[in-house]
């Protein structure tokens, strides 16, 4: 259950010895999808029909790929049809817990369970694997229906239109082909770069990971000098899978794990459009940043083995960000 690495219980995995130093991550075992009248979706098997009151989020307020769900829950106003529960920030040798001492860890709302992979082992007896957030999990047949941040994030963008009436669309249809291999540069070299440089146990690995890295927000920084979103004037799934990895750079990803050329505060393009998202409706609530900088910090003793937690720059991300009305 899980990968214990060097005394840690990782949410993603990763050998380095198979890999020349490098970091890589595995794919998501749960595809299902929520879809409107519970017919199947474009991976996994039926049954999962969208009503108000039958899903649950198991999220980390520290996981950028977590806080996809929690801001597209927020966007498409479903606070108050999907529930959650936050993890605790540490991820030690149990992985995520229900522990409940720091503020915004909720324990397990639905069960009480003390650990995040006894909600994979109700779903699964005999699963053997990763245990990772987000979990979206079906009440009604008590089971996961998906651990695939970028997939449920599509499912909260549409299925529920009919039960909120909200139908702001944040992968419209004329635009997904053009989204595609935006999302596939910011995953690759940005989302999971950030990860690939940090967790990188050989030069070679890291100079492979962190130069592309900050290519791409030069890149980014560019895109955004000429255009209000990156798909220009309108907003789309690309910016918010782009934001979680941003709002934490400066205060995690810059120092922890090394990837310290720039800051996003050196970009202005790029933390003026940050700043712009934060302070959208109902954003400022999904970010946890004592979650955040404890998490990275604590958790990762090969990186920082005597869990000392920095002091940080103060971060002022309700600052005028200069993008206009």
């Amino acid at each position: 259950m899980g990968q214990l690495i060097d005394g840690v219980w990782h949410d993603v995995w990763y050998d380095t010895k198979k890999s020349g130093g490098a970091f890589e991550r595995k794919e998501a075992q749960f595809r299902n999808w929520i879809t409107a009248d519970g017919s199947a979706g474009p991976s996994g098997e039926g049954g999962f029909e969208a009503k108000s009151g039958r899903y649950h989020l198991y999220v980390s307020y520290a996981c950028p790929w977590a806080h996809r769900t929690l801001v597209f829950r927020q966007l498409k106003d479903l606070t108050d049809h999907i529930s959650i529960s936050a993890v605790h920030p540490d991820m030690l040798s149990d992985g995520w817990t229900f522990e409940t001492d720091e503020d915004g860890a909720t324990g397990d709302t639905l069960y009480g369970v003390p650990f995040a992979r006894d909600i994979y082992l109700k779903a699964l007896p005999d699963m053997n694997g990763r245990v990772t957030v987000p979990i979206l999990w079906d009440k009604e047949r008590e089971t996961i229906v998906s651990n695939e941040s970028c997939e449920i994030i599509r499912m909260l963008n549409s299925t529920f239109d009919h039960i909120t009436g909200n139908t702001d669309d944040y992968w419209p249809e004329e635009l997904r082909d053009a989204i595609a291999p935006v999302n596939d540069r910011i995953y690759d070299t940005l989302n999971n770069g950030v990860y690939k440089s940090g967790f990188a146990t050989t030069q070679a690995a890291y100079d492979k990971a962190v130069y592309p890295l900050f290519d791409t927000l030069d890149w980014l920084e560019d895109r955004l000098g000429e255009n209000r979103y990156l798909m220009g004037d309108r907003l789309t799934e690309a910016d918010w899978r782009l934001w979680t990895t941003l709002v934490r750079f400066d205060p995690v990803y810059h120092l922890h794990f090394k990837c310290n050329r720039k800051r996003i505060a050196d970009y202005p393009n790029l933390s003026g459009f940050m700043r712009e998202l934060y302070q959208m409706p109902g954003i400022a609530e999904t970010v946890n940043m004592a979650h955040i900088v404890r998490h990275y910090h604590y958790s990762h003793d090969t990186i920082n083995p005597h869990r000392i937690l920095p002091i940080n720059p103060i971060l002022d991300y309700d600052a005028p960000h200069g993008r206009g009305p």
